[in-house]
């Protein structure tokens, strides 16, 4: 499936949620998701459904001070 990932376009196989698209990338930690310019909250990361042609951001959280 093509989707557009942190302004570029990617294609990605067998991803179905948004957590599905953080291990298929091997992202972990602390991660913010946007999809289509909607917050996905982490709690929804295993239900949220990534689609064909989604606009998607990632990006790491990074504690500061």
């Amino acid at each position: 499936m093509q989707i557009n990932l942190n302004g570029k376009p990617c294609q990605v196989e067998g991803v179905k949620t948004v957590q599905d698209l953080l291990e298929r990338l091997e992202l972990k930690g602390k991660l913010a998701v946007e999809i289509n310019q909607e917050i996905v909250p982490r709690s929804h990361f295993q239900t949220h459904p990534v689609k064909p042609n989604d606009k998607i951001e990632i990006v790491h959280a990074i504690g500061g001070g």
